[in-house]
């Protein structure tokens, strides 16, 4: 019995592109298909010259059609799509870039480009992570919050807004950088969490020294120009303090929310209050409280409180909202962060990473009401 070459097509139907998460033959990847008795021979296009997770599509392909009644060998010429090609799967996934030019900057909108989270009917939900000073940890907690929330099954993009500090890629472990098709920039995706970061366009130890403008235009094209496919949770890692950056994403993303990083010393916890504070002023509203480092278990099980406590419950009681984890000083947790082995991924019965589960299912009970697209209250 003789494979049809519809039957091959309704067999790779199935297949994503590892990175873009559509059918291959949808996006126009499948090139041709050629039947000679049980040998199966399929042309598949790569979107990109050296795409790194070609074998995993080879994989994916051979074992899709190698199930079929009848086929006995299969085999894939690869190729690479022309520019025309790539600008076509640019235009199915990310629209025309050219549709919404003309817009002046405005709340939800970059110059010429609309924001996608801040548009009617995004079911996106953005949380800003954020911090009054640095050295809090609010770049671990964003990454293995991230991998938390993906654990329960939601699509999770993180953006490493903190051009000057970046970490992210590092934390998360990511090996590979973007995927750009056609000026669409791919993210890559790593334990269940996609990001960006100023990371992958500048060394390790290259200093980024921009002023306001700058920055302005690499967060707008971390929002327009990178294709998210409609996350359920967009992690947005801010730089500590309340400057351009924090002005800028309240613009483009007014319907936010905020959760506020702190250590349980009381003065980490004032300059914390002030990072909320900010948010009141942008009308941003700030949805929980995060302390970090907040004690350290020795071996004889007793909790060492080494920067002290209360400081997020104070700084809760002084927002009024929760403090929705406590998350202690383990081993793992360093060392994964360091390493880019983030503890939640590697260690899930880890201390820290029972409390970023917890913090997860809190943040999936506590949804937000839907608000309006308030005016900025900036002097």
């Amino acid at each position: 019995m003789t494979v049809t070459e519809a039957e091959v097509i309704d067999a790779l139907r199935p297949v994503q592109d590892p990175e873009l998460h559509r059918s291959i033959v949808d996006l126009g990847m499948v090139r041709s298909t050629a039947i000679d008795g049980g040998h199966v021979e399929v042309g598949i296009d790569l979107t990109i010259a050296g795409c790194p997770l070609r074998a995993e599509i080879q994989r994916s392909v051979t074992d899709a059609v190698g199930h079929l009644d009848g086929v006995n060998l299969v085999t894939i010429e690869f190729g690479v799509m022309t520019d025309e090609q790539r600008a076509a799967v640019r235009e199915m996934l990310h629209g025309d870039p050219a549709a919404s030019a003309g817009s002046q900057p405005s709340h939800g909108h970059a110059e010429g480009r609309a924001i996608p989270f801040a548009q009617a009917g995004n079911r996106t939900r953005v949380m800003l992570i954020a911090s009054g000073k640095g050295g809090v940890g609010k770049s671990s907690v964003t990454a293995n919050l991230g991998i938390a929330l993906a654990q329960r099954g939601h699509k999770v993009a993180v953006v490493d807004a903190d051009v000057w500090g970046f970490s992210i890629p590092r934390m998360l472990g990511v090996d590979q950088p973007p995927t750009l098709i056609d000026d669409m920039i791919v993210p890559p995706e790593t334990h269940g969490v996609r990001c960006i970061s100023m990371g992958f366009f500048a060394k390790e130890d290259q200093p980024v020294i921009w002023r306001g403008p700058m920055l302005h235009k690499a967060l707008e094209q971390f929002l327009t120009d990178v294709y998210w496919d409609e996350p359920d949770f967009l992690l947005i890692d801010l730089p500590p303090g309340t400057g351009d950056i924090s002005l800028s994403l309240a613009q483009f993303l007014p319907t936010s929310e905020a959760f506020v990083v702190t250590t349980p010393n009381p003065a980490a916890q004032t300059v914390a209050q002030r990072s909320a504070f900010m948010f009141d002023q942008v009308n941003i509203k700030v949805t929980g409280v995060i302390e970090n480092m907040s004690w350290f278990t020795g071996d004889d099980g007793t909790r060492y409180h080494l920067f002290g406590a209360g400081g997020g419950a104070d700084l809760a009681e002084k927002l009024d909202v929760d403090l929705i984890g406590q998350i202690p000083m383990t081993m793992a947790l360093r060392e994964g962060s360091d390493q880019g082995r983030p503890v939640v991924a590697e260690d899930p019965d880890d201390a820290a990473s029972v409390v970023f589960a917890e913090m997860a299912e809190w943040i999936d009970a506590h949804k937000p009401s839907k608000r309006t697209h308030p005016e900025l209250k900036i002097n």
